[in-house]
């Protein structure tokens, strides 16, 4: 919870201040910020400084392990990784997602619905309303659950309980609340007794009550702070999730839509198989994440954002009525096609985690949740590919695999991956409008963690894979003072950087 803040003066007479680690989120990050003699903002970064190279460990596993290889990715969204997994590997046995037994299907929909509530609550709760509630440049001693709990115990214990149902979910389903097993190749290995279905049913219209009263809270504390809040690290950007084919809302298997920042369609209904003839991706030397965008559009122009503010400005509707009737309020609220606000990412946030709990009931009372036709199988593939919107965005798993099974290629393109532009963009705005030119205090730099926070990051997940990471080597004097730099480069060269 704490900002470790340092300074230093580098050869151009410009002071650098990190903010190191960014507090609040999913893995290790930082912010530098190259100051000049007035304190004017001269550049603003966001560095994703942890590497882990899953692309590579999974390389020579067999396929059938990696639903559960792929969730040790992460601790939050665990489910998100094993569910992409499991439909990449449901097409090396032969089963597409139309042919998935029912019951299967259902099940995993239930198990993604009950991820995407817990995670979107504790993002929401645990982790951002302490600078919704408290502001952005509270006290830090308040800048925590605890302290909410302490001020607003009945909104602290809501958010504690909806996100201990939402794993309560998980674990009915796969075992564990955390790195459970429940998917296999071409469906699930268990159902639901009729005592966990009932177990769940206890307290799912509690959870729609509270999800319902955490977007009537989001609404009041984003409009009560207008224009602020409209305006704070908001970016136009182009925006990119999947939709059913009548342009609903869907959280497990879609199409590909992207639109600009008009509103207007950039592709619709796309196969996601194919996503790699419309997004590519682009390495930088100073981050170990890489930097997605839409082939058509060119890396000046084609980054884009993705999670529920993406999701909810791209769809046509939501198929629950409760969260379709949020969305309306939601999409009024600027009068555009899209809505750009950053900090709106938290409304749209509990819109979906109202649509999750809506949905679990639903699945709940759908007796195929207990059927026992399970698992489906077709004839053998190389290569597959599957894709779901994690709670942060448009995740992505390809695999390739060899005539014994073994895998031979993995490509993963995570969420927040898709996000980083953004991300960088967003710190840039907040920099230059609220901190340059300004004596720089703690308060006043939580506002770029802000801005951070409101995408959910997930840093563990968005690393490069060995082999295509930069790396730098820096010889630092005695004194702090850095006296040369080398350079290794994504394609393999190294140089002496003589611009330090």
């Amino acid at each position: 919870m704490y900002e470790h803040l340092e300074t230093a003066e580098n050869r151009d007479n410009l002071k650098r201040v990190v903010v190191d680690p960014v507090s609040r989120v999913e893995g290790h990050g930082k912010v530098t910020l190259l100051l000049d003699a007035d304190n004017k903002v001269q550049q603003a970064r966001l560095h994703i400084v942890e590497f882990r190279g899953f692309e590579r460990f999974i390389q020579g596993r067999p396929y059938w392990e990696l639903p559960v290889l792929v969730q040790r990715l992460c601790g939050i969204c665990p489910v998100s990784h094993h569910l992409a997994a499991a439909k990449a590997i449901d097409q090396l046995v032969g089963v597409d997602p139309e042919n998935l037994p029912a019951s299967a299907d259902k099940l995993r929909r239930l198990l993604h619905f009950g991820q995407v509530l817990q995670s979107h609550a504790l993002h929401f709760f645990h982790l951002s309303s302490p600078d919704l509630l408290f502001g952005f440049e509270s006290d830090i001693a308040k800048r925590n659950i605890i302290a909410v709990l302490g001020e607003y115990p009945d909104i602290g214990l809501q958010g504690v309980k909806l996100r201990k149902y939402g794993q309560e979910v998980i674990r009915m389903i796969s075992g564990k609340r955390i790195h459970g097993t429940g998917a296999v190749a071409g469906g699930m290995n268990k159902s639901l007794t009729k005592a966990e279905r009932d177990y769940l049913l206890e307290d799912i219209d509690q959870m729609i009550t509270w999800a319902a009263g955490s977007v009537a809270l989001i609404k009041k504390v984003h409009c009560s702070n207008l224009p602020y809040y409209d305006d704070f690290a908001t970016l136009r950007t182009n925006y990119l999730g999947l939709t059913k084919p009548d342009g609903a809302l869907e959280l497990y298997h879609g199409g590909i839509r992207a639109k600009n920042d008009k509103g207007e369609m950039i592709m619709d209904q796309v196969d996601y198989c194919q996503y790699n003839d419309y997004i590519h991706e682009e390495v930088r030397s100073w981050t170990y994440m890489k930097f997605p965008y839409l082939l058509s559009l060119g890396q000046e122009k084609g980054w884009y954002r993705v999670g529920p503010l993406a999701r909810v400005n791209n769809c046509d509707y939501i198929n629950t009525p409760l969260a379709e009737a949020a969305r309306v309020e939601f999409k009024a609220h600027s009068g555009e096609a899209m809505v750009h606000s950053t900090l709106a990412f938290h409304w749209t946030r509990m819109v979906e985690a109202l649509h999750c709990a809506e949905s679990i009931k639903g699945l709940l009372n759908d007796p195929d949740i207990m059927g026992h036709d399970l698992v489906a199988q077709g004839e053998k593939r190389y290569e597959g590919v599957g894709v779901i919107e994690a709670p942060r965005g448009t995740l992505f798993h390809h695999y390739q695999v060899d005539e014994n099974d073994i895998v031979t290629k993995v490509n993963l393109i995570v969420s927040t991956t898709s996000n980083n532009m953004a991300m960088n963009e967003s710190v840039r705005q907040v920099a230059a409008e609220y901190l340059s030119g300004r004596e720089l205090t703690e308060p006043l730099l939580n506002n770029l963690e802000v801005a951070i926070r409101a995408y959910d990051p997930c840093l563990s997940c968005a690393t490069h894979a060995v082999g295509k990471m930069p790396l730098q080597l820096e010889l630092i004097d005695a004194e702090g003072k850095l006296i040369d730099k080398l350079v290794k480069h994504s394609d393999g060269q190294i140089e002496r950087d003589g611009d330090f």
